[in-house]
């Protein structure tokens, strides 16, 4: 095990990390359900196309949707069973999105859509590629960006370094954590898997340093993979792929940059899971691990969900809640979305089902900007958050551009530390619309 922690990021801030009431449970597979709902759309791109009808017989792992073009992903059965309805049901930002249900048929019995790459140390990295675009595998973390999109970067491109992102640096989210600390030999597999498509030999860990054991039990193993385990200080967002890759290696993504353009990959760990399954088991993604918690949860833990699996379900699980939380959120405190009822379902992306305390919720206000600076200094991508914000208040497109909004993450950093709880990422994201929307005009 190596450590970098004299390489800091700007900014960033450490909030409350809830996690001890998480972190120390084992992962628990959810039962099989009567019925899943499957939101087709669960990736960033292009939306998949259906290729199933109501009334149809599925069994577990069968192609329920094809993708729908390069920057896209399939989906699969979670269950053996029925098409029994096509809904349209609420996403988590609200949205109305369209599912597939699949009525179980008790029996969970898989059809493997492909076959096994068993000696994938000697297979040709094209083929390692595809099978991870066909095994419908995307981010893990968050985003849902197509994971064999990120493993092909454009010609003039050289890629010479894969990190995978172990940080796990939101609040209350442990769902990582357990994964590194149980599948370890998978997370290792799977990082060689990746770091074989995209021809690299550095290969790192980051783990931000309040996970000793996923340390010590990542770097035991690691070495016989030629990976490298390296700990990072405990600060949000130390998992954001451009601090997660000046942290480690040194190397600064420029503005509006990609993390291609300074030869880094990023993935997160619980990708790699998936992608040593799709290979080496022939299985396609139709399940995750989760962390439900907060405090009002009865049994807070770590399940692993199938796809489709409804919110409320997965809180019935966990014992339901011993008195009414003041939010509802799906991910974590700082970058997830609150959910105005448990209509949404578990998604490829979704870390976590938090319940936070009516204590705990801040009110957004319309209070002017009082000029404290405190945004400044927590912003990590070196950003003027209140000058930014003020420019969407007042509609002024043009100036929120100047002033690089687009380089803004989202992070919720200047959000946390505003003493006048102004809702200055909402400022943001609406900006960023405006925009997109000027540019595509």
């Amino acid at each position: 095990m190596s450590c970098n922690n004299h390489i800091f990021f700007k900014g960033g801030v450490h909030p409350n990390e809830g996690k001890e009431l998480s972190c120390s449970n084992a992962i628990q597979d959810a039962p099989l359900l009567d019925k899943y709902t499957v939101i087709l759309h669960q990736h960033i791109g292009a939306p998949p196309k259906l290729i199933v009808q109501k009334g149809d017989e599925v069994k577990k792992g069968q192609l329920l949707a094809e993708a729908g073009g390069f920057v896209s992903a399939p989906v699969h059965s979670p269950t053996s069973g029925t098409v029994s309805a096509m809904l349209e049901i609420s996403g988590p930002m609200g949205l109305k999105m369209s599912a597939v249900e699949i009525t179980s048929d008790g029996k969970d019995e898989w059809k493997l859509p492909f076959n096994k790459i068993e000696e994938w140390d000697s297979a040709e990295p094209k083929d390692l590629k595809q099978r991870v675009a066909d095994a419908g595998i995307v981010g893990m973390g968050g985003a849902a960006f197509p994971t064999s999109v990120k493993l092909s970067p454009p010609s003039g491109k050289k890629i010479d370094t894969l990190i995978l992102n172990g940080a796990e640096c939101e609040p209350y989210l442990t769902a990582d954590h357990r994964v590194m600390l149980e599948s370890s030999d998978a997370v290792l597999e799977g990082a060689a898997i990746l770091a074989k498509i995209l021809d690299v030999k550095n290969i790192y860990i980051g783990i931000e340093n309040n996970k000793p054991d996923a340390i010590e039990t990542l770097s035991r193993k690691a070495g016989h993979y030629g990976i490298k385990v390296q700990q990072l200080r405990v600060r949000y967002p130390q998992g954001a792929e451009k601090q997660l890759i000046y942290a480690l290696t040194g190397r600064k993504v420029p503005a509006g940059g990609l993390p291609m353009d300074v030869g880094c990959v990023v993935q997160n760990i619980s990708t790699a899971v998936p992608v040593k399954e799709a290979v080496v088991d022939a299985k396609p993604l139709i399940e995750r691990v989760t962390t439900v918690t907060g405090e009002s949860v009865v049994n807070p833990g770590n399940w692993r969900f199938r796809l489709g699996t409804p919110v409320s379900k997965a809180l019935e699980l966990a014992g339901g809640v011993k008195y009414q939380p003041g939010k509802v959120i799906l991910g974590g405190p700082m970058m997830g979305f609150s959910q105005k009822n448990l209509d949404a379902t578990i998604m490829k992306n979704t870390s976590g089902l938090l319940l936070l305390d009516k204590d705990d919720v801040s009110q957004f206000s319309s209070e002017s900007c009082i000029r404290c600076g405190k945004c400044v200094d927590a912003c990590p991508m070196n950003l003027l958050p209140g000058t930014l914000s003020v420019a969407a208040e007042n509609e002024v497109w043009d100036i929120a551009e100047d002033y690089f909004v687009m380089d803004c993450m989202e992070c919720g950093c200047c959000s946390y530390v505003c003493p006048a709880h102004r809702p200055l990422v909402q400022h943001f994201k609406r900006a960023k619309a405006e925009i997109n929307a000027k540019r595509k005009r």
